[in-house]
């Protein structure tokens, strides 16, 4: 989950508690979401990218949204939080994460985020949530305005957020945090990294192994120079980790969802939970449920364009007889692909892996075909391993 974002000019840039180590590294900083945030380091994209797949890449996202829901229980908690997502919070097992939308009343994508259940029993009455960095003021207001007021929302203005994604991960982060290594995908617990207190998940936003650990902004420099003095491991900016997150096919809020897609559309039903779609009790879940059943009108595909020229975001999709069909939403180059990728959302009847399709670029129709996602093979650990330096 993240967000595509545009930043007004002369607009006053927050900082995260990283931004030092950015300047001292060489970084290229642009505005985003709010903050300025390394685009790349010396490396390039492409090597950032690449280091990425082969060892272990260092990312900040500390703009991110991060905080707590706390209610009398797990069960009440969750009950007041679905009535907002489509996802089963309530079977959601302690120390397990969940990826679910924030949606409104027509069945729109209000955000992506993700939601935690600690793995203590003492913390039952409380949730964490990680939300986009643009979205949160928008979703932290919607979940004020809809959760009863024996629910709280705690912001976590102080804490910063980094991930570690790459094959090596583990590996590096066993040498500091033994338990992080004991992991399974999707499964978090409060852990010391190298005596610092943190909380760590192995999840991320790049189709790679790796973990994220929210700890608290004063301590988040010494941890992050720790995990760049590894041999495997290096600064990895915003623009790797959008190419990263392209060839795995993983969406981004504002191209691929946006208050007018629905989690069917954007190819996210396996995020409703069975209990969720019999029962319904969502926002918008009159026209998921339609769509769960009947099928939705656009869905949203692959491309693999022909020839090496990308087709980037708002490019139009041409069937094969050459009638308009759909629009990209995101494309560039992917360096582990070895060539040009795209998304976008296609009539239905027109979403069949193999169809040929004709991308509209720089006036002229460029044969392309849909292909399945994702472009590169996810690597999630999904078993839990052991892993030595």
């Amino acid at each position: 989950m993240s967000e595509k974002i545009q930043i007004p000019s002369g607009a006053v840039l927050a900082k995260t508690p990283l931004h030092e180590l950015h300047v001292e590294l060489g970084a290229r900083m642009v505005p985003f979401a709010g903050y300025e945030m390394p685009l790349q380091y010396p490396m390039g994209i492409l090597g950032e990218h690449l280091h990425t797949r082969e060892k272990a890449a260092l990312f900040d996202v500390s703009h991110m949204g991060q905080a707590f829901l706390q209610g009398a229980d797990h069960a009440s908690l969750a009950g007041a939080l679905e009535a907002l997502v489509p996802a089963d919070i309530l079977a959601l097992g302690r120390g397990r994460q969940r990826y679910t939308q924030l949606l409104n009343n027509d069945g729109g994508i209000i955000d992506d985020l993700i939601v935690t259940r600690s793995a203590s029993p003492a913390d039952d009455g409380s949730l964490h949530l990680v939300v986009n960095a643009a979205r949160k003021t928008v979703d932290f207001a919607h979940l004020r305005e809809h959760l009863a007021d024996n629910i709280r929302l705690q912001p976590l203005e102080e804490q910063a957020l980094l991930a570690l994604q790459g094959p090596q991960a583990a590996k590096v982060m066993a040498r500091w945090c033994p338990g992080a290594a004991e992991l399974s995908f999707m499964s978090a617990a409060a852990l010391k990294f190298d005596g610092i207190d943190c909380h760590v998940s192995r999840s991320g936003y790049t189709g790679e192994d790796g973990f994220e650990i929210s700890v608290a902004a004063a301590d988040a420099l010494r941890l992050a120079r720790t995990l760049l003095s590894h041999a495997d491991v290096a600064s990895a900016g915003l623009g790797a980790r959008d190419s990263l997150r392209l060839e795995a096919g993983l969406c981004l809020y504002g191209a691929e969802l946006d208050e007018t897609t629905s989690p069917v559309e954007a190819g996210l039903a396996w995020s409703i939970g069975k209990r969720r779609r019999q029962e319904g009790g969502f926002a918008g879940a009159a026209r998921i449920c339609a769509e769960l059943a009947d099928g939705p009108k656009r869905i949203r595909v692959g491309i693999a364009p022909e020839g090496g020229a990308p087709a980037r975001e708002g490019t139009e999709i041409l069937s094969h007889g050459g009638s308009p069909i759909g629009l990209v939403t995101s494309g560039g180059f992917g360096p582990s692909f070895d060539g040009p990728v795209s998304m976008g959302y296609v009539e239905a009847v027109y979403g069949e892996v193999g169809a040929p399709v004709s991308l509209v670029v720089r006036g002229k129709p460029r044969p392309a075909h849909i292909v399945a996602l994702p472009f590169v093979a996810h690597r999630y650990v999904r078993a839990q391993v052991q892993t030595r330096n």
